[in-house]
This record gives structure tokens, C-alpha cells and sequence, in this order.
């Protein structure tokens, strides 16, 4: 009855819990963003492991770059594609007028990419210490990206970043970036989910922004800034500790602790090496421990010792070796079945010792395999030797700030920059202008040096050793004569070749490396090759060649033949005993028929004679160490396992009525181009004398069973002394 009262009919929904809107920033922008920065850290990674695996960083050390500014270098240029990639990534966002960009302060958004990409660079050098193949560093970057896309599906879900979650979880979960980067997609992404919400200010970064109470918020945009940039730091410092202690491609490592001495800190010593977990230096040897046959040798050694254990250096020396040596660890085949492990192998055998002056071409000639190479790489620091040292212009190879100032001085034949040597880039032009008309390349400035031709190249490469004029110069197989001679004053130059003509034109002083040692004697010097043959009959007198029991004549000269047989003697005679000649021909001649003597020649002794002489003996020597066999196969069709070397063999089985102690061969040998020997025939079977003794090489199996010569498996020849061979034919 109120005329006041009315009806109003309307619909209204039921009371619910507040909305959520779907963010699809929250729910793909992670991954998406995630990918984007992959892209350039899988690029870095392997461009960071290529380096090492093609040596390119050893190279570029070899020649003096200091790892400050290998690591500068790739922070800067990293640091650069990161700043210039997150300033593109969050322009095109604001372009496409993305809310995430548009109501987020531009700092904040920027540093969140630039930040987790800039992180990432220091995570990409850590990572690529324990990598040594490009292709496993491709594999490890995408490997990486699949393990992040998954834990920031867990990350976007609120685990482990609220305050029900340990402070450890969170702390170690917090290392990995993608997760970092999760967490501030998350935020940023909840701070424009709505119109009513206006993103994240610069003031604003120490704000939670959460989905629920802000009570939950374990980490703020500010917080996740500040722990990009401290991981940065972890992961870096842990990348150049990493970098120094992991053995690279030649096993070159510091000590777990290196970075408690001071030298590390300080650059100052290097004379002394350093001591570590993983090396140490043997003590040096007395004089009787090593007693070389070569005189030369034992001389220079005992000089060097002498310094050694005084701890002195005559000034003049530019590169005293001491004790040289380096030996490779066997290795290990795990097959099926069984495992097998290759014993050691010796690169430099025996220790080296010995000087090189200043203003000196030291010359180091051998074969291949010879183990030249290997004591250069000692020298230069590329390989750690595995005993002794070497101080170079009073440095010592085994100490890093040691090897860093001997990079300063030292030129290498391998390519590198000039300014990596120091020069100061307004001379750089002028430096570079006058080697190339020292090695006769200015025609060919202009052209690029993968087009240069092989001699070209060659000339190039001691171009580039000659930079900064070096006072140790190191050229291995350079074959650049006329230029290496032009270099030769003023510094020290250790030169390696197997080329005998090379060596003798450009050499000071010449060493010989045969097996891993050093064979080079002074008695087989360049002097004179005097030959001796013998007829059957002189005068009526016996058809022998007497000097075989007779040393008058090696008494005159002081030299021992350097090749005998029945019908000739080869004396090797150095210019130091020139003036002994007459007396030594004149003796021949008064007892020409004395001692049958048909014909005498002199010459002079070639540095190839010397060469092949040395690589035979060596050879020798080492297949009797090693209980070396090879096959000889007679005429009569059998097959016998002689040592190798060996001048006479018998042959078992032979016996007979007619020759109750058998019958032997004589074996020629000849020399490959790497020195090493070969059987190039043998003589007629003959009579074993009957003085003579034969004896079973060492070695050699029990026999069981029988075969053709009541023996199983190869057959072994007996071994004759040559000596009881000639002193039976003299008599």
C-alpha cells in the first residue's frame, strides 16, 4: 500500500575467488627468451673450444699474448653481441607493443637480458675447460638448453622460490642461469598480467610482485640482478682456475694451489721452477751416473752439471738444457675381452745437456720421429717436459712467469700478430714492409697468404718469428736459407731439419737426434774419410787385413775404424787431427805389404756419412734394448728372426759331416729415409769357423714341438761376433 515501495529484478553473480588472467609471457616467454641467448652461447662455446682444439690459443701464448687479454678479448667481444642482442630483443618487443616491454621500465627489462646473456658468457667459459672437441661443445650447448627448458617449467610453477622452501635449495638452484631467467619472466610478466597493473619501475625492482600474498616473495627483481652479476664472477674465476690446472692437448698444467704463490701475483722469478702436486724436477745427476760414449757429450754435459749444481750461467749463453726429457704415458685399450696398455714411450730418451750461445745457429738435425720437435715444444713451452729444465736468457722453462717473459723475446717459425709481440702500432706498417723485403715478399704483400704457395708460406712464417726482433729465434724445418742467414746476428737461433745440406750450409754448431738422444760426436765431425782396401796377395805375403790385431795405426790417429770388413777399413778422422796425416800415410806406405794393403783414398767426410753413420748405430742400439726382430729370407727358401743389426748369422739345423758347426750368412743392411734399417740381402752360406762361438740371441722363446728344424713357430738365427768372424779369416 506505500506508494513508495518498487520491485527492481537484476542478475548478479555469485561471490568467487579473485581472477586469474592467462599470461601467455608466463607460460612460453621463459623457453622462447631462453632460446634466443642459447643461440650465441652454443655459437661461443664451440668458437671457445675450436680455438683449443685447433691450438690456436697455444700458438697465439707461444708468441707472447698474455691470458689477461685472451680472456679480455672474449669478454669484450661477447660483452658486446649480449648488450647489442638484449637492446634489439627489448626495441622489438616495445615495437609490436608487447605490454611486458611497454609497461616495464626499459632499464629493468634491458638488464634482465643483458645480465642473463652476460652471465651466460662466463658459464660458456667455464664449461669450456672440460671440453676439448668442438663437436662435444655443439653437443653440451643444446644439451644445456633442453635441461633449462625443463627446469623452468618447475621455475615458472613457483618452485623453489617462496619462503616455504629451504634458503640452500633456492641458493642452489639459483646457479643456474635459465632458472634466473625464469624467475624474472615470472615477475615481469605478473607486474602487466592486468590493466589495472603497471609493470615494474626502476624504484620498483626491490618490490615483490607476486601472484599471492607479497609475504611469499623469496626474490626480487633487484635480487635476481645481483645474483646474475655474482655467478657471472663465480663462474669466471672458476673458468681461469680450470683453465690452468685441467691438462690441455699437451699436458701442460699448474698446481692445484698455484694461485697461492707469490710469483702468480707479483710476475717477478721465473729462474727456478715451480713446484706442484702433478710435477717436480728430478735432482741432477753426478757425472759418473751418465757416462755418454760420445766424448763431445760427456764434455758438454759435465759443463752444464757443473753450472747446474754452482746454480750459475755463463752470460754468453743464450739457452742452457738441463737435463732435458720428456716421456709419453702408455695408454689403455679396453676391448671385449681384455685391456691392453701400450707401454711408455720415450719422445727425448735421455736428458739433454747442453749450451747455445749467443749470436749462434744451433743446428738440431735427425730423421723422423727422431724426437726434434718434441724437445722444441719442451723449449717453448707448448709440451711439459717430464724431467730436467732449461733456462733460457736465465729463464726457467718450468716456471709460468718463467715461460711468460720468455715469450716476450722469442720468435717462433708458426704465424701469429705483431701486436701481439708488443710493437707499437705506428710501426707495425713499417716492421711488416721491412721483413717482407727481407724474405722477398713485398710483390706479394697485397695477396692473402692461404694463396701463398708452400715456399712462400715457409717465408712468411720466419717473417712473423722475426717480429719484434726476438733474441731467441726457434725455426722448425723453415727451409728459407738465405733469409735465415741474414738472421743469424745478433740472436740466438735453434734451428730443426732432417736436411743434411740445410744443416751444413746454416749450422754453428750441429747435433744430431737419433732415437730421442743426442748422437752428434765431435770424432765424426766434418773432417776426413780415409779407406783403406785390401788385396788378396801383396808381395807373397797372407791375404789378411792386419790392422785388425794390429792398433799401430789406430794409435797414430786416436781413432777407432768407423767401418770394417775383410777387405776394407773405413777410418772417420776429425780436423783437429789434420797434422797427423803425414805420419799416418806414410806409415800405410812403409807397411803397405805388411798389411796387404791394395789401395788408400782420402776425402772429406759428408755430413750425410756422419748422419747415416749415427741413425745406424742408434737404430742398433735401440732394437737390442728393445729385443727387436726382423725377418731374413735365404735363398735356400728359409725363413730365420734375426736381431736387427746383426753382420753374421748361423743357421740352426745346418750341421753337418761337411761342416760339423753349420753354415752362416753375412747380412747387408741399408737405411731408410727415417734412418731406420732394413735388409737388403745377405752373402753365400758359408762354413762357421770353428773358433768361433755362437750364441742364441736374448729373447728368445723356449722351443716346443718340432717343425723342419725341430723347433715351433719362427725360427731364431744364432748370433756370430764379427770380430772372432775376422779374426778366424786372418788366420
Amino acid at each position: 500500500s506505500d506508494p513508495n515501495f518498487g520491485w527492481t529484478v537484476q542478475l548478479k553473480e555469485y561471490a568467487h575467488p579473485a581472477e586469474v588472467f592467462f599470461s601467455a609471457l608466463i607460460a612460453v616467454g621463459p623457453s622462447f627468451f631462453l632460446a634466443f641467448a642459447m643461440f650465441g652461447f652454443v655459437l661461443q662455446i664451440t668458437a671457445l673450444v675450436t680455438e683449443k682444439e685447433l691450438k690456436l690459443r697455444q700458438a697465439m701464448s707461444t708468441m707472447g699474448l698474455y691470458d689477461s687479454a685472451y680472456w679480455l678479448s672474449w669478454i669484450t667481444w661477447e660483452g658486446i653481441i649480449a648488450l647489442f642482442s638484449a637492446l634489439f630483443l627489448v626495441l622489438f618487443g616495445m615495437m609490436f607493443q608487447f605490454d611486458f616491454f611497454k609497461k616495464n621500465k626499459f632499464a629493468v627489462v634491458f638488464l634482465v637480458f643483458f645480465l642473463f646473456q652476460f652471465n651466460m658468457i662466463g658459464f660458456a667459459f667455464m664449461l669450456s675447460t672440460f671440453i676439448s672437441k668442438a663437436s662435444a661443445a655443439t653437443t653440451a650447448g643444446f644439451s644445456l638448453f633442453i635441461v633449462g627448458f625443463f627446469t623452468q617449467i618447475v621455475t615458472i610453477f613457483g618452485f623453489p622460490y617462496d619462503l616455504e622452501t629451504s634458503q640452500t635449495l633456492r641458493n642452489i638452484w639459483s646457479l643456474f642461469p635459465p632458472n634466473l631467467l625464469a624467475l624474472s619472466v615470472r615477475q615481469l610478466a605478473d607486474a602487466t598480467r592486468t590493466p589495472e597493473r603497471t609493470g615494474i619501475s626502476w624504484s620498483g625492482r626491490t618490490d615483490c610482485i607476486s601472484r599471492q600474498d607479497s609475504s611469499t616473495c623469496a626474490m626480487t627483481i633487484n635480487d635476481i640482478f645481483i645474483w646474475l652479476l655474482a655467478t657471472f664472477v663465480l663462474w669466471f674465476v672458476l673458468a681461469i682456475y680450470f683453465d690452468n690446472i685441467i691438462p690441455n692437448a699437451y699436458g701442460v698444467r699448474k698446481s692445484v694451489f698455484y694461485f697461492l704463490n707469490p710469483w702468480y701475483w707479483t710476475g717477478k722469478g721465473g729462474n727456478k721452477p715451480e713446484g706442484g702436486i702433478c710435477s717436480c724436477m728430478g735432482s741432477i745427476p753426478q757425472e759418473e751416473q751418465i757416462t755418454p760414449d760420445d766424448e763431445d757429450v760427456l764434455e758438454e754435459e759435465n759443463l752444464v752439471k757443473k753450472d747446474a749444481r754452482e746454480d750459475t750461467m755463463d752470460p754468453d749463453i743464450a739457452v742452457q738444457i738441463r737435463g732435458l726429457a720428456k716421456t709419453y704415458a702408455g695408454t689403455r685399450k679396453i676391448g671385449c675381452c681384455k685391456c691392453q696398455k701400450t707401454s711408455s714411450y720415450h719422445a727425448v730418451r735421455q736428458g739433454l745437456w747442453m749450451n747455445i750461445a749467443q749470436d749462434q745457429l744451433f743446428c738440431l738435425l735427425g730423421p723422423n720421429g727422431a724426437g726434434k720437435t718434441t724437445a722444441i715444444n719442451c723449449l717453448t713451452g707448448v709440451s711439459p717436459v717430464s724431467s730436467g729444465d732449461a733456462l733460457i736468457y736465465g729463464y726457467s722453462i718450468r716456471s709460468s712467469v718463467g715461460m711468460s717473459s720468455i715469450h716476450k723475446f722469442m720468435g717462433v717459425c708458426p704465424q701469429l700478430f705483431a701486436t701481439i709481440k708488443g710493437l707499437p702500432p705506428a710501426s707495425i706498417q713499417t716492421v711488416a714492409d721491412e721483413l717482407l723485403a727481407k724474405v722477398k715478399l713485398t710483390d706479394a704483400a697485397k695477396v692473402r697468404a692461404r694463396s701463398y704457395s708452400g715456399g712462400m708460406k715457409r717465408r712468411l712464417s720466419v717473417a712473423i718469428a722475426l717480429i719484434g726482433d726476438p733474441k731467441l729465434v726457434i725455426l722448425d724445418e723453415p727451409q728459407v736459407w738465405d733469409v735465415i742467414q741474414e738472421a743469424k746476428k745478433g740472436r740466438a737461433i735453434i734451428l730443426t731439419t732432417h736436411s743434411m745440406e740445410e744443416a751444413d750450409v746454416l749450422g754453428d754448431r750441429i747435433s744430431i737426434m737419433a732415437k730421442a738422444s743426442i748422437r752428434l760426436k765431435s770424432r765424426f765431425g766434418t773432417g776426413f774419410v780415409t779407406n783403406v782396401s785390401f788385396g788378396e796377395k801383396v808381395n807373397g805375403q797372407s791375404p789378411v787385413n792386419q790392422t785388425v790385431d794390429s792398433p799401430d795405426l789406430q794409435q797414430h790417429l786416436d781413432v777407432t775404424p768407423a767401418e770394417e770388413a775383410k777387405s776394407f777399413m773405413t777410418f772417420v778422422i776429425p780436423h783437429d787431427k789434420e797434422k797427423l796425416l803425414t805420419n799416418f800415410f806414410s806409415e800405410l806406405e812403409d807397411r803397405q805389404a805388411e798389411f796387404g794393403i791394395k789401395d788408400i783414398q782420402l776425402g772429406l767426410a759428408t755430413l750425410e756419412e756422419v748422419f747415416l753413420n749415427i741413425a745406424r748405430q742408434a737404430e742398433v742400439e735401440s732394437a737390442t734394448a728393445e729385443g727387436r726382430f726382423i725377418t731374413l729370407n735365404l735363398t735356400s727358401g728359409t725363413s730365420l728372426q734375426i736381431p736387427v743389426g746383426s753382420s753374421f748369422v748361423g743357421i740352426p739345423g745346418t750341421e753337418s759331416t761337411e761342416n760339423p758347426r753349420g753354415v752362416m750368412v753375412e747380412v747387408y743392411w741399408e737405411q731408410d729415409d727415417t734412418g731406420t734399417l732394413c735388409v737388403s740381402g745377405h752373402s753365400p752360406e758359408m762354413p762357421i769357423p770353428a773358433d768361433v762361438q755362437p750364441s742364441v740371441p736374448a729373447a728368445v722363446p723356449a722351443p716346443g714341438g718340432t717343425n723342419f728344424l725341430g723347433r715351433t713357430g719362427p725360427v731364431y738365427g744364432l748370433i756370430l761376433d764379427p770380430n772372432q768372424i775376422r779374426a778366424a779369416d786372418t788366420r
